[in-house]
């Protein structure tokens, strides 16, 4: 109540500044409102209903695109790889989806301008926030324009809208069902995305080269504080049409080399590194970032894109940020000339967290 009474104070003792308002003999008349036109649906019943069952044919009508969409995705596929192929499936799914919004708009406004209620008002605006008695008028407001629209009783408009909707949203999902990869009988784990991470390039005797030269690197040559990129020697023989970037975006590594006496190592994993010298996924587990940034006085690995950091000296366990578990480590040693060498492949699946829960 007190609220009201300010608020009708306010009322009384607000006047609008005149600023450079100059009061003239002759001020502009308000032409008021045309008068009132009024429509064919709102005289002839017979052409309300016309009006009626246009639009709910036209909310049906996107609701078959949809369907079509959906069912030209299957019926032209583009695993072919052909461009003829391709070219219809974007066609056929095109129109689908075209229809099936197109529809949706038009049958949207015809609704609007047939059929729901054609009468000019003007609104007022007041100067402040709404008493009780606004909100009383605010949800009248609502039930008045469900009866004037009639979405309320015209069933069939409504239904219909309804599954236009729906069914508009279902191409899509059918079509980012597309991005992932599939399976075959060459290939049976190629839509599995928990076996393609549990495994990478990496196995015994695979030679840690720098990325991108490929150059086979001495542990020698790894010097106290250093950081190097690395990838699989056998990396190289890959093309780009034989997936040369998914297994490197896998695979790839980040390697340092502290003190042994700064490594805090757990009993089975004493062998993981060589004289200091260890390496971890450079893939973060938080959602797959590379963490590229290493900090050699704090020996912290630090993720650029959403700060998550890593200590090196305690098996790369996650300090700070939103990742949920620690980089995972590739056991390394060095072979009969020197070079430094995988021992194994990971032994837990790269990349984000959400992996590790299979």
């Amino acid at each position: 109540m007190a609220h009201d009474d300010d608020s009708q104070a306010l009322d009384r003792a607000y006047q609008p500044s005149p600023g450079l308002g100059v009061a003239v003999s002759d001020p502009v008349q308000n032409p008021g409102l045309p008068p009132h036109r009024e429509r064919m649906t709102d005289k002839d019943p017979r052409a309300e209903k016309a009006a009626e069952r246009t639009v709910y044919t036209l909310f049906y009508l996107s609701l078959a695109g949809s369907i079509w969409a959906v069912a030209a995705y299957m019926l032209f596929p583009i695993e072919s790889g052909a461009l003829i192929d391709i070219r219809q499936n974007n066609l056929f799914i095109g129109l689908g989806i075209a229809l099936a919004l197109l529809s949706i708009g038009i049958g949207a406004i015809h609704w609007s301008k047939a059929l729901m209620s054609d009468k000019e008002h003007i609104e007022h605006r007041h100067p402040t926030r709404g008493k009780d008695s606004t909100r009383e008028a605010v949800v009248e407001a609502f039930a008045t324009a469900n009866e004037e629209s009639g979405f309320g009783r015209r069933t069939m408009i409504r239904n219909s809208l309804f599954a236009a909707i729906v069914a508009s949203i279902i191409p899509g999902v059918t079509l980012f069902r597309g991005l992932a990869p599939h399976s075959t009988p060459d290939d049976p784990t190629a839509g599995d995305p928990v076996a393609l991470l549990k495994h990478t390039m990496w196995e015994k005797g695979q030679r840690l080269v720098r990325d991108p030269d490929g150059t086979p690197i001495r542990a020698a040559d790894v010097t106290l504080g250093s950081a190097f990129h690395v990838i699989p020697e056998d990396l190289a023989d890959l093309s780009h049409h034989d997936g040369y970037l998914e297994e490197k975006a896998k695979a790839i590594v980040l390697m340092m080399r502290l003190r042994p006496e700064q490594l805090t190592e757990a009993e089975d994993r004493k062998d993981w590194s060589y004289d200091g010298i260890v390496a971890y996924s450079k893939v973060c587990t938080h959602v797959g970032c590379p963490v590229a940034l290493y900090e050699q006085q704090t020996h912290h690995l630090l993720c650029p894109c959403h700060q998550s950091q890593f200590d090196v000296t305690d098996h790369a366990k996650v300090i700070f940020g939103p990742a949920a578990r620690p980089l995972p480590q590739l056991p390394i040693t060095v072979d009969d000339e020197g070079y430094l060498v995988a021992r194994s492949d990971f032994t837990e699946p790269v990349g984000p967290s959400f992996w590790e829960r299979h």
